[in-house]
């Protein structure tokens, strides 16, 4: 055990990845350097014990996600890091304005494929690719949704290569997932060191919900017959959904009820909320149910999850879904990498957070140059992690892309740059990477500093919870 708490970054080394604090420690930011200095001056025995407290405490207040494994399911603590991660105002202005121009150019991308489909017709995005997608839905083909907004709310992840460039890994315009810890992270720190965090001037993270109402209180129904403030619910699968406590979470940040499927009912191609007082118009409905399983009477015929008829309103414009039905098309791996063309297309600008280096394996060249790397490359979906796999599971991937390469991109293996995190006693480099939350009524508002996640084995590149990442509270420093 150490006694001397400056012994708590000593062993600290994160070449040769870019590390969020120490690789910008002598950039003359006057609060970066206070924080390193007062992280030095604590004790790592102390801190590590605060960490086993508060891991008790985010159980006991259900601050949970559901983990499935051989048909069982448990709630689980999603690891929280206390070394917070830091984002200088200067940087989230580029981050900021590189998702704000992402969000825009999928709206319009989506309006498109489900209108006049010109970018298809001019061949910038392969028909096939869009039209033969499994997210793609025909039933929304033609349909106008309010303020053709499609992605009202959407998660964007982005890493931080070895140069300290951010990039874009990928985007979740479906139903993205994560902002509750976002939210959470924020309030334990703010109990945990209010000292600390008191001379910080950090941007705050409190008013997402109120925002998220805001906005999907403007996307008002084109058929509505209500004159007042549209009556919003939050749509949930129910409890034993992984992200359950996030759909409790928000729908009590929103103040709107959180509603399962047999919950709503339609009639007369309008939804209706069952209350104690009789059935209740509903307006606006944020859905965090898949497609899939949204109405049986259009989709899956055995889904218990979503309310028969639904389709029928919505096609109606008697009421509006957030996230939009079809929007799953500007979340596929493939789509992903032509975002930079679809930005120049529509905007008629270049993308301001480039992609991760990806190659498009509908594309003779890169499928070759993919075929002859496969062990140096990830490739998606499916992820294989070409260093890591062996010889077989190569060869077998080798077949599913040459059965169907237009699917697949391929990527290197990306040096995500690393941030200080507590392993028990001592500070170690960790990858992480971030999503930041973009919400879209008649504007779009991005929720300072987003949710960063952290892979918390040593070398590992991943940072999903479910497969053992957690998450760290990010800072965007106050201009």
């Amino acid at each position: 055990m150490r006694d001397a708490a400056s012994e708590l970054f000593t062993h600290y080394n994160a070449n040769p990845f870019f590390c969020e604090m120490l690789s910008r420690l002598n950039s003359g930011n006057p609060k970066l350097q206070a924080l390193f200095s007062n992280l030095q001056n604590m004790n790592g025995a102390s801190l590590a014990a605060r960490a086993l407290d508060l891991h008790q405490d985010l159980f006991q207040q259900g601050i949970t996600f559901a983990l499935y494994s051989d048909n069982k399911a448990s709630d689980r603590v999603l690891p929280f890091d206390m070394i917070p991660r830091i984002i200088a105002a200067q940087e989230w202005r580029q981050i900021e304005a590189g998702v704000l121009q992402r969000v825009k150019a999928l709206n319009l991308f989506l309006h498109d494929i489900y209108h006049e489909q010109r970018i298809l017709k001019d061949g910038v995005v392969p028909a096939s690719l869009v039209l033969g997608n499994n997210y793609y839905r025909k039933e929304m083909q033609g349909m106008d949704v309010p303020g053709s907004i499609y992605v009202h709310i959407c998660g964007i992840d982005i890493i931080r290569d070895e140069q300290g460039i951010f990039r874009v890994l990928e985007d979740n315009a479906r139903i993205p997932s994560g902002v509750s810890y976002v939210v959470n992270n924020r309030r334990t720190m703010l109990r945990l060191f209010p000292d600390l965090m008191s001379h910080m001037e950090i941007e705050s993270v409190e008013e997402y919900g109120q925002n998220l109402r805001m906005a999907l209180s403007e996307m008002i129904p084109v058929n509505t017959q209500n004159t007042g403030d549209p009556r919003i619910v939050l749509l949930s699968p129910g409890m034993y959904n992984s992200a359950y406590f996030e759909h409790v979470f928000l729908a009590q940040e929103m103040g709107v009820p959180l509603v399962e499927g047999r919950d709503l009912l339609v009639k007369d191609d309008t939804v209706y909320m069952r209350t104690t007082s009789g059935p209740k118009r509903v307006d606006v409905i944020y859905r965090r149910v898949d497609d899939a399983f949204l109405d049986p009477e259009v989709f899956d015929s055995h889904s218990h999850l979503g309310v028969p008829g639904i389709m029928r309103a919505y096609r109606k414009g008697r009421v509006t879904i957030a996230n939009a039905v079809g929007t799953g098309v500007a979340d596929d791996k493939a789509v992903y990498a032509y975002m930079p063309r679809i930005i120049k297309y529509y905007l008629g600008e270049e993308a301001l957070l480039p992609n991760v280096e990806t190659f498009i394996c509908g594309e003779k060249d890169a499928l070759a140059y993919t075929l002859e790397h496969l062990s140096e490359l990830v490739v998606k979906p499916g992820k294989l992690i070409g260093p890591a796999a062996s010889p077989k599971q190569r060869e077998d991937f080798r077949e599913k892309l040459l059965a169907n390469p237009a699917n697949y991109i391929s990527q290197p293996v990306m040096k995500l740059s690393v941030c200080p995190t507590l392993i028990d006693e001592a500070i170690e480099p960790r990858h992480v990477d971030l999503r930041p939350f973009v919400i879209t009524g008649e504007k779009s508002w991005v929720l300072p500093g987003g949710l960063t996640r952290v892979a918390l084995e040593r070398g590992s590149l991943v940072v999903n919870s479910s497969q053992g990442g957690g998450s760290k509270d990010t800072w965007v420093l106050s201009a």
